[in-house]
């Protein structure tokens, strides 16, 4: 699996946005899902970065969310410096 800053810096500012906006167990809308799929290589490449929460949604298919980690990366990067986003792996 690709370094979460990697894949989560090659989403827009405004799925940036969003992805904070719903916080860490926000359910994730299917363009978000698309963007976190495109941003990692492709569809499907984002699993892994969500996970399915347990429930279903109306339609029965699963509700996906952020996994934590990549929810406490993107909570806590500092958005307005690029040089202080924390890197995957290191302390």
């Amino acid at each position: 699996m690709a370094n979460i800053a990697e894949v989560l810096g090659r989403l827009t500012p405004e799925e940036l946005d969003e992805l904070r906006s719903l916080g860490p167990q926000g359910h994730l809308p299917r363009h978000l899902v698309d963007a976190l799929d495109r941003a990692a290589g492709g569809p499907g490449s984002g699993r892994g970065y969500y996970v399915p929460n347990g429930n279903v949604s109306a339609t029965g298919g699963p509700l996906l969310v952020l996994r934590s980690d990549v929810s406490g990366w993107l909570l806590n990067s500092h958005r307005d410096d690029p040089d202080a986003l924390p890197q995957h792996g290191q302390h």
